[in-house]
């Protein structure tokens, strides 16, 4: 599975994502795959994603398993079941 982050960096909600980004890594040893709206549109468009941040668990197929969106990001222990 993939879990992707959607977000744009100079907002007033970049450093929470980030520190959540950087807290994931440290506490599961894995990366969560982060993604700029604005250079890919067409991802954004065909996941329907218009609110930032937006978390998306993905399986092998693309379709979408769990998804998060707006200021309030998921729990680690939410994100590293799809993780797996």
């Amino acid at each position: 599975m993939r879990v992707v982050c959607i977000f744009r960096d100079n907002q007033d909600y970049s450093r929470s994502v980030t520190e959540w980004l950087e807290n994931v890594r440290r506490q599961t040893g894995r990366e969560v795959e982060t993604m700029d709206p604005d250079t890919n549109t067409n991802f954004c468009e065909a996941y329907d994603v218009v609110e930032y941040p937006t978390v998306l668990a993905l399986d092998n197929t693309g379709s979408v398993r769990a998804a998060w969106r707006g200021r309030e990001l998921p729990l680690i222990n939410e994100v590293l079941f799809y993780m797996v």
